[in-house]
């Protein structure tokens, strides 16, 4: 029985490791396209219940809780703002973010209209 428990025991340290190691690893950062809401939504509720406001920094994102903070950096000219997220999105296949006008504006995207991003939560 003991000889059991001590084949299996270096197993089961490695596996516990690894299962609290993927929350974090997966949450760490995140790759894809942003867009920007339209000004026809500012003053709309979004999902959190706060009214949309484009000169905000703001984002929705559709895992991140409410009020989580995230740095998000256009990885076409190095910029990087932090957006707070107060609604559910987006709903466009491709796309990882949609954040506010202001956001997109200080990130240098609003002529593009869609940029590559990198996500990360700031803790």
């Amino acid at each position: 029985m003991r000889t059991r428990i001590t084949e299996y025991l270096p197993l089961s340290v490695l596996l516990l490791v690894i299962c609290m190691a993927i929350p974090t690893a997966v949450c760490a950062s995140e790759t894809g396209i942003a867009a920007y809401y339209s000004n026809v939504f500012h003053g709309r509720k979004t999902a959190s219940g706060e009214r949309y406001n484009k000169n905000a920094l703001t984002a929705a994102h559709n895992t991140y809780p409410f009020g989580t903070q995230l740095r998000v950096t256009n990885l076409d000219n190095n910029k990087n703002v932090i957006v707070k997220v107060n609604d559910r999105g987006p709903h466009t296949a491709g796309r990882i973010i949609d954040l506010s006008r202001e956001a997109a504006r200080q990130l240098g995207f609003i002529k593009q209209g869609l940029t590559k991003v990198t996500i990360e939560v700031i803790e």
